[in-house]
């Protein structure tokens, strides 16, 4: 075995050991049990954003992986709590629900392209030390039976998380436009194909939370209404789409998109587009990727004055080596160079993807002028929502323990996953 470079919490590369096929070693853990003999723990004295508004010297009462209470520091003060509690100090840092990351193609060198299990076991072990609590781990368009092998390997790996847990596959085709590819394969693109959607689905066994297709597409109405049936969320992405294509996608029930303003038809005022529909109608959500590249921080002031906050949804969209910076880099099986927080197709030098983090899209947010409640809102509860993922994304009682704790410069301080500490710096 030969030593590869990995990447560790900071970003830089260590030498390790390497295994056969030369992937960065990581240890598939047995299936880990959650809400299982599990005790009281006591967050206090923090800045509280349970997903709704933001309440000052507040705490949350944790009991057996999920949110038994939240109350006030002054409460807490009056309260007596059973033995065996586990009491922690936030010191005046943010507690806010788990991000919940639903476009994310790799991290930390592990991507959904090595067809492998290992991998999106790594991705969910280094996502959950940055805050991410939940994630769908998103598959490009490749060669049928890559497609099939990666999506066995997301679904493989559900209930055996040692860090964020899997909510999903979120497939990014393979129904897109080939005149909106921005780096996706043009040999992979298909038009729609129902059998080929049964053959991924039947790898899936209920698994695809979301899909990205295009609505312009001959037969894309047949595919959305069988999507609907299995309870598959559709995006408006990689799409040429006019105007009334979308609308006509509204229609049969393509009410979210992917990554705005990005790899979509512009806003024109003969044709306002898929831009101009996402903007002109309150009913459709969007992603977005804030990392002040993909799209510039005036463009996401003007969509947070006529888009409801409650419609917008953070994003990674990173790509497999995102914080393994000093490394010949790959992703989607091409070599990339990070420049300027982007990565670059080294073949042509287009835009490849992105090498941000949740937190650091909800810091970027802030500081664009988002109200930080809002940002997590963006970030955690509104995924939660529009992708029907059950009780995650608000601090409220009833629901998953998914939390994380960062501090003002938006350093993760810790985080857990349903209950369970994942990263604990209390």
């Amino acid at each position: 075995m030969v030593p590869v470079m990995v990447a560790t919490n900071a970003g830089h590369c260590q030498p390790q050991e390497s295994k056969p096929g030369g992937r960065p070693p990581f240890e598939v853990s047995a299936r880990r049990e959650y809400h299982s003999g599990m005790g009281t723990i006591v967050i206090h004295n923090g800045e509280l954003l349970p997903g709704y508004a933001r309440m000052d010297r507040s705490a949350v009462l944790i009991e057996d992986g999920f949110i038994a209470d939240v109350f006030s520091e002054r409460r807490f003060e009056q309260k007596r709590f059973q033995a065996g509690t586990e009491v922690y100090d936030a010191a005046g840092a943010f507690i806010a629900p788990g991000l919940i990351d639903t476009h994310i193609h790799g991290f930390a060198g592990y991507g959904t392209e090595d067809l492998s299990v290992d991998a999106v076991m790594a991705m969910s072990d280094h996502l959950g030390r940055f805050g991410v609590t939940a994630f769908c781990p998103t598959i490009y368009p490749m060669e049928e039976g890559d497609m099939i092998a990666a999506i066995g390997a997301c679904v493989d790996a559900i209930g055996r998380e040692t860090g964020a847990r899997i909510m999903g596959v979120h497939l990014e085709g393979p129904f897109i436009s080939p005149e909106r590819l921005g780096v996706q394969r043009p040999e992979f693109v298909r038009p729609v194909d129902l059998e080929l959607m049964e053959r991924l689905c039947q790898a899936g066994r209920g698994h695809i939370s979301n899909m990205t297709v295009a609505p312009e597409l001959k037969h894309m109405r047949d595919l959305a209404l069988h999507c609907l049936k299995l309870g598959i969320v559709l995006q408006a992405g990689h799409t040429d789409a006019t105007y009334e294509n979308m609308l006509e996608g509204m229609q049969a029930g393509i009410l979210h998109s992917t990554h705005f303003f990005n790899a979509m038809s512009r806003l024109h005022h003969r044709d306002p587009g898929a831009v101009g529909a996402i903007m002109i109608h309150p009913e459709l959500s969007c992603e977005i990727i804030a990392d002040g590249h993909h799209v510039h921080p005036g463009l996401i002031k003007l969509l947070m004055r006529d888009k409801p906050s409650s419609k917008v949804v953070l994003v990674t969209d990173s790509l497999k080596p995102t914080e393994q910076e000093n490394c010949p880099l790959f992703a989607n099986r091409e070599e990339v160079v990070l420049r300027d927080g982007l990565f670059h197709r080294l073949s042509d030098d287009v835009i490849a993807g992105s090498a941000l983090t949740m937190i650091r899209g909800v810091s970027n947010l802030v500081s664009w002028g988002v109200p930080v409640e809002n940002a997590v809102e963006m970030g955690s509860t509104n995924p939660a929502r529009i992708l029907g993922l059950g009780k995650r994304g608000l601090l409220v009682p009833g629901y998953e323990a998914d939390l994380v704790v960062f501090d003002a410069e938006f350093g993760v301080v810790a985080s857990m996953v349903e209950g369970r500490f994942v990263k604990n710096g209390l």
